[in-house]
């Protein structure tokens, strides 16, 4: 691919590079980053740019080191901390050319405390796609006319809790978590390592010219069962990796299954999925309805699921109904619930048969129970009262 750099060989320095700062929770972590570097390099080959985020539910966790250490790495890194979205759309569409935007303590913009700031969350959906664009009034008084500022550009992110759904569906996310007592990392110096990492990211911004051809138009092969926006989120590293061949093609596929089989179960914005998830997999397993007193004492009863402390309360029969009615029957209908005959008189609940199109199009593919559920033990047809 090129006379003088090997991309595979350089993509495993600039792995080592973050190994020797970095304690990542998981190999996948450094696999996705790396790549990730090398993709701000290659911006505009992709339809799209993945957002990297570190994040963590406590401080200390090397959320801001992981950030310092892309920041040697890419093209023209701008650090932004509580900057507006119109500072930074107006530097991706500036004359000194498109930064690399690495936004630390991030929670400061969408934590819970933080306020509106829809205007930034759309200039980050938006910059998610090469087309995407910014659209503001300029002028004065009555003199005004609608320009577009380009959106498009690679951003990293750092901070405390979660982020905003429609972020973090379009990011590959790193769940950080702080260093055990036998884990080690190398003190980082900005003084003595920026100038390794600027090496190493010019030597990528070198490759990255002869790579171009490589990468450019490139349909790499999913991993089975990636689809959709896990696909679009992944589809530039994915193209990289095949580029440099080696053990990457495998290496990336693997990190892509590893990361967005954990986001599925971890991120705010799947907690409908988890759900649906938890009520085929361990509530209504084996059974075709269930009052929803039941149902509600089995969720809560569940270990590590969120049902018994939602916001500091319990998930009880409203937030039940109210969720599963975001989601359609197999006949269009909002799901809800129905009257279900028991030992004990009629009962308010829900049946597996309006659940069947919800758990196929949302829930991850069905495993194997740890144990089954027991049948409720006087059931037939519900009553029509």
């Amino acid at each position: 691919m090129s006379d003088t750099i090997d991309g595979a060989t350089l993509l495993n320095e600039v792995e080592a590079f973050h190994r020797r700062f970095n304690v990542f929770p998981t190999e996948a972590a450094y696999v996705a980053v790396a790549l990730w570097d090398a993709h701000a390099h290659l911006l505009d080959c992709f339809d799209s740019t993945p957002r990297l985020a570190f994040l963590s539910p406590e401080p200390g966790s090397g959320k801001s080191r992981a950030l310092e250490i892309v920041e040697t790495l890419v093209p023209q890194p701008m650090t932004a901390v509580n900057a507006s979205a119109a500072a930074l759309f107006r530097s991706v569409s500036g004359a000194d050319g498109r930064p690399t935007i690495l936004f630390d303590e991030i929670d400061t913009v969408f934590g819970p405390r933080a306020g509106d700031n829809e205007e930034l969350r759309g200039f980050l959906n938006a910059g998610h796609r090469r087309t995407g664009v910014t659209y503001r009034c300029i002028g004065d008084g009555g003199n005004q006319s609608v320009q577009a500022f380009p959106s498009y550009c690679a951003v990293a992110v750092a901070g405390l809790g979660s982020l905003p759904d429609t972020i973090l569906t379009r990011s590959i996310v790193i769940r950080m978590r702080r260093r055990a007592r036998n884990e080690r990392v190398e003190a980082f110096r900005a003084r003595m390592h920026e100038a390794e990492g600027h090496k190493l990211r010019d030597r990528l911004a070198q490759w990255a010219e002869h790579a171009r051809g490589f990468v450019m138009g490139a349909w790499p092969e999913m991993p089975d069962g990636i689809t959709d926006r896990p696909a679009d989120v992944w589809e530039p590293l994915l193209a990289i990796a095949d580029a440099i061949g080696g053990d990457w093609p495998r290496r990336v596929r693997e990190a892509c299954l590893t990361l967005v089989k954990a986001a599925q179960y971890t991120d705010k914005h799947s907690l409908g999925i988890r759900l649906l998830t938890d009520l085929r997999d361990h509530v209504l397993i084996g059974m075709d309805r269930l009052p929803t007193i039941a149902i509600l004492d089995r969720l809560n009863a569940l270990d590590d699921a969120p049902w018994a402390d939602l916001d500091g309360k319990p998930l009880d029969n409203r937030r039940l109904s109210r969720m599963l009615g975001e989601y359609m029957t197999a006949d269009n209908e909002p799901i809800r619930s129905r009257n279900i005959r028991t030992a004990g008189g009629v009962l308010k609940g829900f049946h597996a048969c309006d659940l069947t199109d919800a758990w196929a199009r949302y829930c991850p593919p069905a495993q194997e129970a740890a144990t089954a559920a027991t049948p409720l033990q006087a059931s037939s047809e519900p009553l029509n009262l």
